[in-house]
């Protein structure tokens, strides 16, 4: 390697390009942490250490909702007026599934053509397959990337379902979902989980003939947060209606972000919550390492297909097969 490309590569390099709010840097640094290869990822590690002190004073913005919703067009909205109020802002997605299934912002950048556009704006898909976790912790490591880079606000969305909406509940400061006018059959189909961790409920398509719809459906999921205990001391969750592509109601929606922002850093719920979610996140990296050296120890890869064989074939109780993976792992096998 020449000295010129030693240089570039050095992690310091990296570091003064991102602070100063180089994009480039960003994906090339984030291509780096997404590496399968040890030396690429060791080295995307080595800049995101350097990069920790430039973090966290970003607005994290979690945003999940049924397919056909218009979710991407509800962040190019939210994400245009952030820009003509001066933020900068990053655009993330959490999606473990496969490029098969479609997930929406993967398509981010014609689905969002007019933010794509922006220089104040950055967009990046998260890699398609593997597993939820693992498309997690990328996720959650762009993120400090795009804080170190100046960004004043992330939005992550999840573009798959169920335990991504718990993935991305659980990295952000507020978390908004997004849902169609409807009532009846479709106000039980919200699993009552994701309407627990929300902060805001929001009825998107209220415009035209489905407005007094959107409006009856606001309605019956404000009726239903009341039955439902809030999970912050200073702050009761809101259902709000808009239409993001009449760009109507999305200030109402920033002001309410703004609001929850406020009542609990006067709280010191804002702090507990960075604090809880940075200690669950060095758990699950644990729980991580710790299961691929389990898996990655010889003699226990050797012991794993016999005993699935055998609990497959109820010759071998899971419970006793996992003790004796362990007695394995622990050297006592």
């Amino acid at each position: 390697m020449s000295e010129p490309a030693a240089r570039e590569e050095a992690p310091e390099a990296y570091r003064d390009a991102i602070r100063g709010g180089d994009r480039r840097a960003v994906a090339r640094a984030i291509t780096l942490l997404e590496s399968t290869r040890p030396d690429r990822a060791a080295l995307g590690q080595a800049i995101l250490e350097l990069l920790v002190p430039e973090t966290g004073a970003a607005l994290r913005v979690g945003i999940t909702g049924p397919p056909g919703v218009g979710k991407s067009t509800f962040i190019e909205s939210l994400g245009l007026e952030l820009l003509e109020r001066g933020q900068r802002v990053a655009v993330l997605a959490v999606d473990p599934s496969s490029p098969v299934t479609g997930g929406s912002i993967l398509g981010d950048k014609t689905r969002m053509e007019l933010l794509a556009r922006r220089s104040e704006a950055f967009i990046r898909p998260s890699p398609s397959g593997g597993s939820l976790g693992g498309v997690a912790h990328r996720t959650r490591e762009t993120m400090l990337l795009c804080e170190a880079a100046g960004y004043d606000v992330v939005l992550v969305e999840t573009v798959g379902i169920g335990q991504s909406e718990v993935s991305v509940a659980s990295m952000v400061d507020f978390f908004l979902v997004l849902l169609l006018p409807g009532g009846g059959d479709e106000l039980q189909g919200i699993k009552k989980g994701v309407m627990e961790l929300a902060d805001c409920l929001v009825v998107n398509k209220a415009d035209g003939p489905t407005e007094a719809v959107a409006e009856r459906t606001r309605v019956d999921y404000a009726n239903a947060l009341e039955l439902l205990r809030p999970s912050w001391r200073a702050w009761k969750p809101r259902a709000l209606k808009i239409s993001a592509r009449e760009g109507q109601g999305i200030v109402q929606v920033w002001e309410t972000v703004l609001a929850h922002r406020a009542a609990l850093e006067g709280s010191g719920e804002m702090e507990e919550r960075r604090r809880h979610q940075a200690r669950a996140w060095m758990w699950s990296l644990l729980d991580e390492s710790l299961q691929h050296a389990f898996r990655e120890h010889p003699e226990v890869a050797r012991e794993i297909p016999r005993l699935e064989a055998e609990v497959a074939a109820s010759k071998a109780t899971p419970a006793a097969a996992a003790r004796r993976l362990m007695a394995v792992f622990r050297g006592g096998g």
